[in-house]
């Protein structure tokens, strides 16, 4: 069922994925750095190991809430703190002008490389697993069937597909990233306060 909170819920997903980090950073600097097709390569990697991670949260925080109703309580309380982490991270980049609009080090290799290295970025990045299971606790009732949080994973993911692939294609671009480093101040701005907000809402929701 798509509610107002789901949907808050959903822009929050995208606004974090869209946020820096080793994900979107790493396709960005491959794109600017190699074109295109190499960026496109390292984002088709990075969905791999993100869809793994969607998939085992959600069988694993649908079996995980049907034995113990107090294991969602855990989950949305790690899942706001996840959102505050981030919010204090995008203020901290807003304060250290020096290190706003820095790029990482591009990948290096042919398609297949890339698309293995992007898979395994998100494959031994712990908190991939957990933002989906935090997400999924937040955004479903306790009881929530297998389908249910399968349906969300479907909702999510292609917010995780327009943003991954969208930075291979923008990045691609120098005049797009010209305008992200002229922007990135008001980005990392909008990012905090979303995430501030969302964190809060999440800690005095009645559910």
């Amino acid at each position: 069922m798509i509610t107002p909170e789901f949907l808050a819920i959903w822009l929050a997903w995208t606004l974090a994925g869209a946020s820096p980090g080793p994900a979107t950073l790493g396709i960005a600097s491959t794109a600017m750095a190699r074109g295109r097709r190499a960026g496109l390569g390292f984002a088709l990697g990075i969905l791999a190991g993100s869809a793994s991670w969607g998939i085992a949260a959600a069988l694993g925080v649908s079996a995980l809430m049907l034995a113990n109703a107090w294991v969602f309580e855990i989950i949305r309380y790690a899942g706001a703190s996840y959102l505050m982490w981030l919010a204090l991270k995008a203020l901290k980049r807003v304060l250290q002008p020096s290190e706003h609009g820095a790029l990482s080090r591009p990948y290096q290799g042919s398609f297949s490389r890339l698309f293995t290295k992007g898979a395994l970025v998100h494959l031994t990045n712990p908190k991939a697993i957990i933002g989906w299971g935090s997400i999924y606790a937040i955004a479903a009732p306790a009881e929530a069937s297998v389908a249910t949080l399968f349906g969300y994973f479907g909702l999510l993911f292609s917010a995780s597909i327009c943003v991954f692939l969208g930075y291979a294609v923008l990045f691609s671009s120098p005049q797009a990233v010209r305008l992200y480093r002229g922007l990135s101040r008001w980005f990392d701005l909008l990012f905090a306060g979303f995430f501030g907000v969302a964190s809060f809402k999440i800690l005095t929701a009645r559910l």
